[in-house]
């Protein structure tokens, strides 16, 4: 039996709470929200020199993206997720054509010519042969923004590293320093409405030390870090509204009220960043971590 990629309480892109309808919410992640990581998604792979020769390990890998983008680069990419709405919409990106893809075990959808699968759970080796293939795990999706969600990693992260090369990279990513991240205000809202009963599953700031503490647990070795503006950039407030929620941050405080109130406070601390023409602006920092398997 391979390894579940279990989400316990913590949010995620796509999941959705009771009375939202997980296909929309997916959708909004990955038409309006997952594009803002673009520029972390390429300063990582331009650091790592993603190419032919990677072998890359997605992990919580959402709608694909990321998965996309080394893989026109050449990589050989393989993505788990256990949300089957973002995997749907990962296999519309990167196997348009039905009839090029085959089907694989896990519910999985490989494809020769573009060297890409995606999984609801860990793989049970590397490369098919038994072997420790995979020469980058990358974990993009943001942690350090919810109480708790560091330390959920450790499972994830000691069922994916057996399977990489010695050596090989571990990305992490989270929020840059809350004053660098015009979006931090507005989440917090999300921690304003939460029931104080359930505040650890609500939105907090980014500590400096979070990725460090993860790859630490984990026994991996740091190797380099580097931070990227990512700005978060709508074509008007609904949009902004649909994309923010569908981050999976605003679950606590929708669970503890209720959608629309939640949608008419988000939509209020957006306004200092519209802009006269109806966009919406937010600039943010990201950071990442470089990590190596011992």
């Amino acid at each position: 039996m391979t390894p579940t990629l279990a989400r316990e309480h913590l949010a995620h892109p796509g999941s959705a709470p009771p009375g939202v309808n997980p296909c929309a919410r997916a959708r909004d992640w990955s038409e309006i929200q997952e594009r803002m990581l673009v520029p972390l998604y390429e300063a990582v792979y331009e650091r790592l020199d993603v190419g032919p020769a990677t072998r890359l390990l997605g992990l919580r890998c959402g709608s694909g993206l990321a998965l996309l983008m080394a893989a026109s680069r050449g990589a050989a990419v393989t993505g788990v997720d256990s949300c089957r709405e973002l995997l749907a919409l990962a296999r519309g990106r990167l196997s348009p054509d039905p009839g090029r893809g085959t089907r694989a075990r896990a519910g999985a959808e490989a494809d020769a010519g573009t060297r890409t699968r995606l999984v609801e759970e860990l793989p049970g080796d590397a490369a098919g042969a038994g072997t420790r293939g995979y020469t980058l795990v990358t974990v993009f999706e943001p942690i350090g923004c919810l109480a708790g969600d560091s330390e959920g990693l450790g499972g994830l992260l000691s069922g994916a590293l057996p399977l990489a090369a010695r050596d090989a990279a571990v990305v992490l990513a989270g929020w840059g320093p809350p004053e660098r991240c015009a979006t931090s205000s507005v989440l917090r809202v999300a921690t304003k409405l939460a029931d104080p009963l359930r505040s650890a599953r609500s939105w907090r700031p980014a500590r400096r030390d979070d990725l460090e503490e993860v790859a630490q647990r984990a026994g991996l070795k740091p190797d380099g870090s580097g931070r990227v503006a990512c700005p978060f950039g709508y074509a008007d407030a609904d949009s902004a509204v649909r994309g923010l929620l569908s981050t999976g941050l605003f679950d606590a405080a929708i669970a503890a009220t209720d959608g629309k109130q939640v949608d008419k406070e988000l939509a209020e601390a957006l306004h200092p960043y519209r802009r006269a023409d109806g966009t919406v602006w937010m600039p943010n920092v990201f950071r990442y971590l470089v990590a190596r398997v011992p």
